[in-house]
């Protein structure tokens, strides 16, 4: 139990400080290209978001494990959507225009078969 509570404050220290070193040197890359800083900080962010299920999946993928990948990034995706979505309906009420959810929702429906299709494993 010990080992397993000092593991977990190993690996919030090593997240926190790789964090630090990534903002700070993709900014400083940024900066020698001056690109404006609103673009750097939205950059890092998704960048940021996004490479702990790039760690998961690759890792999971050396290892033969795409039931763990696929998992990570079908997880990653609704949660991501599903707390955007929340967190920006309880800060103003969303409006949906009928045009755009009748020209949106085939290809959402339609990308979801695609995928259901390219992981299902036929004998």
């Amino acid at each position: 139990m010990v080992l397993q509570i000092v593991l977990l404050f190993a690996g919030l220290a090593g997240l926190y400080y790789g964090a630090e070193w990534l903002v700070g040197g993709a900014s400083r890359f940024a900066r020698s290209f001056q690109i404006k800083p609103v673009v750097i900080g939205l950059t890092i962010v998704a960048f940021g978001t996004s490479t702990p299920e790039l760690v998961t999946s690759v890792t999971a993928g050396m290892r033969h494990l795409s039931d763990i990948a696929m998992g990570n990034i079908i997880g990653s995706n609704i949660a991501n959507i599903g707390l955007i979505l929340g967190l920006s309906a309880l800060v103003r009420p969303l409006t949906i225009d009928t045009k755009l959810l009748y020209r949106e929702m085939p290809i959402v429906v339609g990308i979801s078969f695609l995928l259901y299709f390219m992981v299902w494993d036929a004998p």
